[in-house]
């Protein structure tokens, strides 16, 4: 790993060790995010993505948001982005995979965005075969995920969710699920992230107005997910992700 990533990974696991000793149940989706991170970069170390160099720098800046928005949390739970407000103030009690799937929504509808824009300029925008590029390794990444959800699932079992006669049924239907929620999300992660760069090139005041109605948007789209009711059936009907009104 490079030394950015060495520094990533030690601040997640030095903000884990934290969680953990306090029973903060913040721990279930950084413990996801700890290992997935390190799955990511190995298969940047096996040669998996065609600008490495780049997905690390994109790697780096885009878990920095979210661990930014933990970091304010537990500092006062009223300052973190709203979508992360949201996710924070899930039930304690609830199951873990909850508190996973609650800030992977946020963390992908919200922060996503507003990452690649950071890490893609308006010169790279510019250049159809480079944008092209960035385009697939970010589609690459689902692959990783999606290959770390029986291991997931066991983790999520060994931190207390005990599976019911009706999750042993539908499990192999909810990891096919994952697959699916991930790509949709990521489609809706792209045309949101073209959006936020053409409001870029109008100037910040444009680029704060659309960040605002993403942060609106994913924020409803989390407390959505908090309401009773199955989750699953939810998000096979409205999808995982939201997606910015067009210019």
């Amino acid at each position: 790993m490079t030394a950015p990533v060495d520094e990533l990974v030690a601040r997640m696991q030095e903000l884990l060790d934290d969680v953990t000793a306090a029973g903060d149940p913040a721990r279930h989706f950084l413990g996801t995010y700890l290992r997935t991170t390190r799955a990511v970069n190995a298969a940047i170390d096996a040669g998996r993505f065609e600008d490495p160099d780049w997905v690390t720098a994109w790697d780096v800046d885009f878990a920095g948001l979210y661990l930014d928005a933990l970091d304010a949390h537990r500092r006062d739970p009223a300052t973190p982005p709203a979508p992360w407000r949201a996710a924070f103030r899930t039930d304690p009690a609830a199951r873990p995979e909850a508190h996973v799937l609650l800030g992977m929504n946020a963390h992908i509808n919200y922060d996503l965005p507003q990452s690649l824009v950071r890490v893609i300029g308006p010169a790279d925008f510019a250049d159809p075969p480079l944008l092209d590029s960035r385009r697939r390794d970010h589609e690459a990444i689902d692959e990783v995920l999606a290959a770390r959800v029986p291991a997931e699932d066991r983790e999520l079992q060994a931190a207390g969710s005990p599976r019911t006669p009706l999750d042993r049924l539908t499990g192999g239907l909810n990891r096919a699920a994952t697959r699916v929620l991930l790509r949709e999300s990521r489609r809706r992660v792209w045309a949101n992230t073209t959006l936020l760069h053409r409001a870029r090139l109008r100037g910040p005041e444009e680029l704060a107005r659309r960040t605002a109605q993403l942060e609106a948007a994913a924020a409803a789209r989390v407390a959505d997910l908090q309401r009773g009711g199955p989750v699953l059936l939810r998000l096979a009907v409205r999808g995982f992700g939201v997606s910015l009104p067009p210019d």
